[in-house]
């Protein structure tokens, strides 16, 4: 019946499966190849000026996909096909990440190793085998991610993937590498870096501060030591880490802290019995046990004034301080600003191998570090006592030998004699936020190593400089987690002691008699000095290639590779230039496309990719790598923690395809705060209502088309016709609903438009969701007569609208935007058109003003009647609509009395109506800053009694003073709202605009008798429903009444016969008080 749907035999369903349709128009579009037509059809313009670059963040393949990558892929997707609407060219190659510890863990867990003895050991497996399995890993998922990526309806390009392993990817990496050693931005240093035992390698600061699980409570335990000072005293350290005391070379103190030198008493049950104590002045009370409740103070001092006092060391492993290292400053206290008085004792132990601060204190103070601890973060036999030891594992030993040496006069520090030997004060139990590995979820170390580093410090500030010219949303990111991370950034340590990764390009002489280092950034160069064809950049083959020295007169020293690869990270900061091969192919599409236009990841991103690309960018070509970024927040399970397998606690997304479909599901994500960087807990009920409220009730006006229009000319049909829109001439004949909805549709369209150029993809489903109820419960609400009567008008203007609407909804629904579109025109998809182009004729600001003021009364008047319990069947005497703009909805008193079922609607200014407005101020203390809330009790009585101005979008409280100055509150601080009262019988509601609605509530028995008669049309239309019949079949009916509602509802047989298409009406009397409703016949129209 009719012409609707168009492309495709059948009628409209009504209740279609969604996800049945949407396989339906996946499958289409695979077919038609529609996703490269739509790339195709853009040319990229002069020098690829028409392009538009978006980052696609690379997924490792090794593991199936999660929220987190869904969430992500909708944005991009949604950028990417308004973009593409727009007019640009935008390519959308997709990319995998296939190097780092990813791969390295899975491989290790395929091939049952531990540790790197299993690799590199003379029983190992070899790197070669080892490299195989990451090879064959990293890819292992690819299928199921390109089903996961098609299902969700992302369009990408995986035929012209790039991979992080390709050698033309990885050719790049060592090119970037080499030129910033070039630029002097690469250096070799020795420091201290987080450190992961497990995987034997160390991290970089910023992987540290990407997630806010890195760091984990932990409970450990800690020590207070007494060391005993050349002068006699023993002078009091505190440790969380009691493993690093054998590597104890120096006491830290503040230099303008206070400490005290304190004489315990002899009879007190404590170590320290009889002892001279040194300790921070501020921290004694807290060792009152230890020092005694009022211990004798005998002497007061600076901490300068401690600075170079010599003490025996804890330990004698490295007491001989003749030897280089540690050296004669070994042993001594030394002054360091970073030592505060929060915790601890005020003297700081200090091991420069095994922290940050440690190191750079020693360093100044010549003190040379000794690194006890191997790779694998085993103790070795410079600490014999103790060497195979793990280190967390050798806390319990080292407290005990501790206590041993004071109870028992026995175990390591026996060894030194009584008078000089370290004195266990204190042992507690500590519960501390501890960092853990990102990769392998092992609690961290910091551990002094040989690392090459990019010198971030030398182009910090241009970082931050270059930051600015970067759209940020949301747009606090920019001077504030990004921008405060770049105004501390650090050296970036990006070598790793690893197997599979791009190899750090450095060579090194064999014979430290003739050093000499070479750097290599291309294959090219690699392959003049070594004389072999390169063709992989992995190990083993690399380290394979050996040269002799040519620094060398003996000829005896080789140049050797040296062992480390780069840390993942400055792969994956590398792709810009890299998945193009740049610079050595594309040099020109490259240098015109970089900075990228968009890129999109979760927030922790700004301390990772985003930071690496930023790095790189500023030290490589001095510019930004992204004009825009957006940073969404993270998707939590439906408890509001992590998402886990284990708990359960996140609905599977394959069956949320399942039973929802994609639409819903990336509606849901995309018009949620997580895409404003806000967290979101994910839902199934959720995501359920995003079908109810915004798929099926925009399916729904879809569906009322095509049947109505379906039913025109006697079942033959109407075929609907574009109006056009810039025919002023035209638009001047239409009905003033459809004038209103051509200019609101024209409205939304420029509206979701700049909300989409800002990136605001919440704001633009906002938008969208309000047009789709003005559509819904407005204009085909109050159209629908008109649509019975068979008004072209009518028609083409829902066409129109609807049509346009699905343009403009396709990047954020494409699979029911593309099923409706084509249905409506027949067209090959909506996602090969433009973006609506609407011209100024369209816009009707008057009217659109009126109309909008007219729907909110009539909403307003809706919410009176259900506050009071006054269903919408039951007409009522009056309403009234109170302000000074009120005479603009003259023209529109017959809709607003139709909508709200009141027989009068009566339009006054505010002057005539004699009502009383009453503004009511309610405050926030939670809001006050600490200045304000000191005055809070005065506010609220001044707010009781009325001492209070609106000014602007502020209250001033002139008579509440705060230094000096009247009190004003904003924003969050405060909310007004505005009351009045009306005479009994009617109730009111104050509009935002300040328009006032008066509702007369007052029901007489004609008035009762007509809602009676109204309630009888719904109940007929439901049995009609019921039985099944068309919306045009017209039938017979009779309708059994109690006595009582006979005479009154004939006085409505008319009506009611209109309503329900009944072509014969009789009213007999029911036995009892039932009513029954009787369909007697149905006569279907005819062609």
């Amino acid at each position: 019946m009719g012409y609707y749907p168009r492309h495709k035999d059948g009628d409209v369903p009504a209740n279609p499966s969604f996800p049945q349709m949407e396989q339906e128009t996946l499958g289409y579009w695979g077919k038609a190849d529609t996703f490269r037509k739509s790339v195709k059809q853009r040319q990229a313009g002069e020098a690829g000026s028409n392009e538009f670059v978006f980052y696609d963040g690379t997924p490792f393949a090794n593991g199936l996909p999660h929220y987190g990558h869904l969430l992500t892929g909708y944005v991009k997707d949604v950028v990417g096909r308004y973009q593409t609407m727009q007019g640009r060219r935008v390519e959308r190659r997709f990319g995998w990440d296939t190097h780092g510890l990813p791969a390295e863990l899975e491989a290790e867990r395929i091939l049952g190793i531990d540790d790197k003895s299993q690799i590199e050991g003379p029983d190992g497996v070899g790197i070669a085998r080892f490299n195989q399995e990451c090879r064959d890993s990293v890819l292992r998922y690819t299928k199921e991610w390109e089903e996961y990526v098609t299902r969700q309806a992302r369009w990408v390009d995986f035929e012209n993937d790039y991979k992080t392993l390709d050698p033309s990817y990885m050719e790049s990496v060592i090119w970037a590498f080499k030129t910033l050693y070039d630029k002097g931005l690469a250096y070799e240093g020795y420091r201290v870096l987080p450190y992961c035992w497990n995987d034997q390698t160390p991290l970089s600061n910023h992987e540290l501060k990407m997630d806010d699980d890195v760091y984990q409570d932990r409970q450990d335990n800690t020590v207070t030591v007494g060391l005993r000072l050349e002068s006699g005293e023993l002078a009091l350290i505190w440790t969380t880490t009691p493993w690093t005391l054998p590597s104890n070379l120096a006491i830290a103190v503040g230099p303008d802290i206070e400490y005290q030198v304190i004489q315990v008493e002899a009879d007190i049950d404590s170590p320290l019995a009889g002892q001279k104590v040194v300790i921070a002045a501020a921290l004694a009370a807290n060792y009152a046990k230890e020092l005694g409740e009022n211990p004798k103070v005998l002497q007061t001092l600076k901490g300068s004034e401690l600075v170079g006092r010599a003490y025996t060391p804890i330990f004698d492993y490295f007491a001989n301080c003749d030897a280089d290292t540690p050296g004669p400053h070994a042993f001594h206290i030394i002054g360091a600003d970073f030592v505060s008085t929060e915790d601890g004792t005020g003297l700081v132990h200090i091991a420069p191998a095994f922290g940050e601060d440690d190191m750079n204190v020693c360093v100044e103070a010549g003190i040379k570090a000794v690194v006890p601890v191997d790779e694998a973060g085993l103790l070795t036999e410079q600490v014999p006592d103790y060497a195979g030891m793990q280190v967390f594992e050798a806390n319990k030993p080292i407290i005990l030998d501790l206590r041993r040496a004071h109870e028992e006069d026995s175990g390591p520090l026996a060894r030194t004699p009584k008078e000089k030997r370290a004195v266990l004060v204190r042992q507690q139990s500590y519960n501390h936020s501890y960092p853990h590995c990102w990769r392998c979820r092992k609690p961290l170390i910091y551990r002094a190593v040989s690392s090459w580093f990019v010198k971030v410090s030398a182009f910090r500030e241009r970082m931050v400089q270059l930051n600015q010219e970067i759209d940020w949303v949301p747009s606090h990111i920019k001077d504030g987690q990004f921008g405060k991370w770049l105004e501390g950034a650090r050296d970036w340590s990006i070598s790793r002691n690893r197997y599979w990764g791009s190899p750090i390009p450095v060579w090194k002489s064999d014979d430290p008699a003739y050093p000499r280092v070479d750097v290599y950034g291309s294959f090219e160069q690699l392959e003049k000095d070594f004389g072999v064809e390169v063709k992989d950049l992995h190990r083993p083959f690399i380290d394979t290639l050996v040269r002799p020295n040519p620094d060398d007169p003996t000829g005896k020293s080789m140049m050797r590779r040296i062992p480390d690869v780069l840390d993942c990270w400055f792969d994956s900061g590398s792709m810009p230039y890299a998945q193009v091969h740049y610079p050595f192919e594309n040099q020109d599409w490259f240098e015109n496309h970089y900075p990228g236009d968009f890129i999109v990841e979760y927030i922790g991103q700004t301390r990772g990719w985003f930071y690496v690309l930023h790095v790189l960018a500023t030290a490589l070509f001095d510019r930004p790598a992204f004009r825009s970024c957006v940073s969404h927040g993270i998707v939590l399970g439906d408890d509001g923690r992590k998402m886990s397998k284990s708990l359960r606690n996140y609905p599977d997304v394959n069956g949320v395809f399942e039973q929802y479909g994609s639409d819903a599901m990336r509606w849901f994500l995309m018009a949620s705060p997580v895409v404003r960087g806000g967290n979101l807990v994910v839902k199934e009920d959720a995501i359920r209502d995003t079908v109810r409220h915004v798929i099926l009730p925009l399916w729904n006006i879809y569906y009322f088309f095509a049947l109505y229009s379906g039913t025109c000319n006697k079942g033959a049909g109407y075929l609907a016709k574009p109006i056009n829109l810039s025919d002023a001439e035209q638009l001047s004949k239409l009905n003033v609903m459809d004038r209103y909805l051509l200019a609101r549709t024209g409205r939304l369209a420029n509206q979701v438009c700049a909300l989409l150029n800002s990136y605001d993809l919440a704001g633009a489903c906002e938008a969208v969701s309000e047009h789709l109820d003005l559509m819904t419960n407005w204009y085909v609400r109050t159209s629908r007569e008109r649509f019975w009567n068979e008004e072209d008008a009518a028609y083409d203007t829902l066409y129109t609208s609807l049509e346009m609407l699905m343009r403009v909804m396709a990047p954020l629904a494409p699979l029911v935007s593309e099923e409706i579109w084509r249905g409506l025109t027949g067209g090959e998809s909506v996602h090969l058109c433009d973006w609506p182009q609407i011209p100024e004729t369209v816009d009707a600001p008057e009217l659109v003003s009126a109309m909008d003021m007219v729907r909110s009364a009539v909403s307003a008047a809706h919410s009176l009647r259900k506050t009071h319990g006054l269903r919408v069947r039951q007409p009522l005497k009056s309403l009234t609509i109170v302000d000074d703009s009120a005479a603009k909805l003259a023209d529109f008193t017959d809709l607003i009395a139709g909508e709200v079922n009141v027989k009068q609607v009566k339009l006054l200014a505010s002057s005539e109506s004699g009502l009383q407005l009453q503004r009511q101020l309610k405050l926030n203390p939670k809001a006050f800053t600490p200045q304000i809330r000191k005055a809070t009790s005065e506010l609220f009585k001044a707010g009781k009694t009325g001492q209070w101005q609106e000014v602007a979008d502020t209250v001033v409280f002139p008579e509440v003073l705060v230094d000096g100055q009247a009190v004003t509150l904003s924003g969050e601080q405060f909310s007004l709202s505005t009351s009045v009262e009306v005479e009994e019988g009617q109730v009111a509601t104050v509009l935002s605009s300040g328009a006032v609605v008066v509702l007369d509530t007052e029901i007489t028995a004609e008035l009762e008798a007509e809602g009676y008669a109204r309630d009888l049309v719904r109940a007929i239309q439901d049995e009609r429903k019921a039985q099944d019949l068309h919306v045009s079949d017209r039938i017979e009916l009779t309708l059994y009444l109690p006595e009582a509602r006979l005479v009154s509802t004939r006085n409505y047989a008319d009506m009611i016969s209109h309503e329900v298409l009944a072509t014969q009406l009789q009213i007999e009397q029911s036995p009892g008080k039932e009513v029954k409703i009787e369909i007697t016949a149905v006569h279907p129209i005819e062609n």
